[in-house]
């Protein structure tokens, strides 16, 4: 009787560990706010356990929810960004940054306004990922279906919306009465949005004020206070021209901001800020404006355009004024253009009326002084002496720009999983980057617009301690060190030559020695690791070894669990160094087949593009299985040696479920 049970409790186990999941149920509706305007929205009915990602989640953390509305006919734009609720923020000690997730369910919404004649329905897509306590299903994109509700049907109340559950009714409409969404959840993300835009504009103000020393801008200062009290017949009169002179620097560069969000639209800026090519393009921009920073070249305005301009200035009254702030726009520009684009790309990324509101920021940082000490000129004795000092402030300026540029080249690198720029590389640029700017500030170095360095002042030898103990606090992040200080800037630490540091394999103390197999690389606590199947089942053949299938992903937050604590343990790192092939395979890993690789699938009857995609539905279709992790200890015919193991942080459990296997291919 007690093996009856015994047998029983594995088969249900087995069952158990190798089910398929659907966690997720996908809903939507839509509601009428104009004749042309309506709100999508899309509900997600979550499992108990289960949890799934949001939206804005920085690259290098798991596979955010995002949604892409389709407009073959050009029908119809988007407003804003799709908005979700509040939702869960946690900071994930895996990933080392704020995730974001919902549990139970979760509302998206998106407005749109039709352009044309209005449709009966809108097509969609959703990708998403979700995971419990002990598995991540790879991520699944669901199709999803709006019917625009008839007049007729929108008569009887106001917000009542057709609906649609995209896994089970396939475009079916159910009686409105069924769901009726509350405008309440909608409103929750503003909050979030409200204290984006503050931070944009604190950090535009603080953009402005560094641009102030600039020496482009600087020297302009007591120049123009002065004339406008010189030219003034009473103090009153000068006073109020040097504020009209300081809102009309406002109005100019709100003016750029709206110019940005107008053309390119408030959304599409932040759907470029992930596009490859925007950040290669922002890269050489960048290091474009250092260079200039460093005194390489000048970045000018057509010399024309400014003598255009300053010849209207002579004009008098509100227009000449007017033309004389948007003459220091121009002359300036070799200064503040760098910091003016920078700041554009940066607001730009976050949507909707950033950049105006950016502008806004960085323009009254520039304008306040001019206002200020045309009020009390007497402050004017106060201000510094213009000199080499000014040039510093640009140079540095260059230093930040340069490090900023390797962020941009980051994502770009990241996206296509090049591994070209890993956590290593980027960390030792930026040690470079910020330990020249230590040596410059202590008179080491000099660049060609300095001028001659007699002595270190206080202020400029306290700047260099801060960018030489930054550089010191950098250089441990080459042996592993988290950095949470810059988290979010270099790549995550699972992105790298060696995710345990340089040369230290897990908690052992064994080093890196010899060359790699071919096909072969170092995977997690630097494990030999194939990510092709043919290559690394050649190898165990080769070398007379088990194999260990791991079916993972590289948002997989459980996956890194594992591998960071369970594989680390010496017992367990032992066999999968030295008696086991590791062959992983990335369900998510995005990288395109080749066309005539592609096919579609037998067994879900989804087209399979990518790499993730053929690992994915090898699992499904191998071990009716759709969660990672997910181990399998096979032969070099295929055979199962074991029952396969999903997530299990038992340490003892693994080593007894790993040894079970190779002790089977012994026999």
């Amino acid at each position: 009787m007690k093996k009856t049970i015994i047998v029983l409790f594995l088969l249900y186990s087995s069952f158990l560990s190798a089910q398929m999941y659907n966690p997720v149920k996908w809903k939507t509706s839509v509601e009428k706010l104009s004749d042309k305007e309506y709100l999508l929205k899309v509900q997600a009915e979550i499992q108990s356990g289960w949890h799934l990602y949001g939206q804005y989640i920085e690259e290098g953390g798991p596979s955010k929810t995002a949604f892409t509305f389709k407009n073959p006919n050009k029908d119809f734009e988007l407003t804003g960004k799709t908005t979700e609720e509040k939702g869960h923020e946690v900071q994930d000690k895996i990933f080392d940054m704020k995730i974001k997730y919902f549990e139970g369910k979760a509302l998206f919404t998106q407005k749109i306004k039709f352009t044309s004649k209005v449709s009966s329905k809108i097509e969609a897509e959703v990708e998403f990922m979700v995971c419990d306590d002990s598995n991540c299903l790879p991520p699944t994109t669901e199709e999803l279906t709006f019917k625009i509700p008839e007049e007729k049907n929108l008569a009887s109340a106001e917000g009542l919306a057709v609906v649609k559950d995209s896994a089970v009714s396939a475009g079916k409409t159910i009686d409105k009465t069924d769901v009726a969404f509350s405008k309440t959840k909608i409103d929750k993300p503003k909050k979030n949005e409200s204290r984006g835009l503050i931070s944009i504009f604190i950090l535009a103000f603080l953009s402005g004020f560094a641009a102030l020393l600039t020496p482009c801008v600087f020297p302009m200062i007591p120049m123009t206070v002065s004339y406008f009290t010189k030219q003034s017949k009473t103090k009153a009169a000068g006073i109020r021209n040097a504020m009209i002179y300081g809102f009309s620097i406002v109005i100019i560069y709100v003016l750029l901001g709206s110019i940005v969000t107008a053309v390119f639209g408030a959304d599409s800026l932040n759907a470029l800020s992930t596009n490859v090519w925007f950040n290669l393009i922002f890269f050489i921009l960048l290091v474009v404006f250092a260079c200039s920073f460093l005194g390489a070249f000048e970045i000018m305005l057509p010399s024309s355009l400014a003598n255009k301009v300053d010849s209207q200035a002579d004009r008098g009254g509100l227009i000449g004024i007017f033309f004389m702030a948007l003459a220091l726009a121009i002359v300036s520009f070799s200064c503040t253009g760098p910091i003016v684009g920078t700041l554009l790309v940066e607001a730009a990324s976050k949507g909707g009326i950033a950049p105006i509101i950016g502008m806004l920021g960085f323009s009254i940082a520039i304008a306040l002084p001019f206002s200020l000490f045309a009020a009390f000129p007497g402050w004017l004795n106060a201000l510094p002496k213009s000199g080499g000092w000014l040039n510093t402030v640009k140079v540095v300026l260059g230093f930040l720009e340069l490090a900023l540029a390797f962020k941009f080249l980051s994502n770009a690198d990241l996206v296509l999983q090049l591994h070209w720029l890993e956590r290593e590389v980027f960390l030792a640029i930026w040690i470079a980057v910020f330990g020249m700017l230590a040596f410059y500030l202590f008179g080491k170095i000099t660049l060609p617009h300095d001028s001659p360095l007699n002595h270190i002042s206080v202020g400029r030898l306290g700047f260099g301690l801060i960018a030489l103990s930054f550089t010191i606090y950098l250089i441990p992040g080459l042996w592993g060190a988290p950095l949470k200080l810059i988290s979010g800037f270099p790549p995550p630490l699972h992105y790298s030559e060696s995710p345990n540091g340089l040369g230290v394999s897990g908690n052992s103390e064994l080093k890196i020695t010899g060359s790699l197999p071919e096909g072969a690389e170092h995977g997690p606590q630097n494990i030999i690791t194939f990510h092709d199947y043919n290559k690394g089942m050649a190898f165990a053949k080769k070398e007379g070894k088990p194999v260990l299938l791991d079916f993972t992903g590289y948002a997989c937050v459980n996956c890194r669990k594992m591998e960071e604590l369970v594989w680390s343990d010496p017992k367990v790192l032992g066999i999968l160094n030295n008696d086991v092939v590791l062959i992983s395979l990335y369900v998510d890993d995005k990288k395109e087949l080749p066309e005539s690789e592609q096919y579609t699938s037998a067994t879900t009857g989804k087209k399979i593009k990518t790499i993730g995609n053929k690992w994915s539905d090898l699992q499904i279709k191998t071990y009716k299985a759709n969660a990672q992790p997910f181990y399998v200890i096979i032969d070099h015919k295929s055979e199962n040696l074991t029952q396969p193991s999903a997530y299990n942080p038992d340490i003892e459990e693994y080593y007894a479920w790993l040894q079970s296997g190779i002790k089977n291919f012994k026999k």
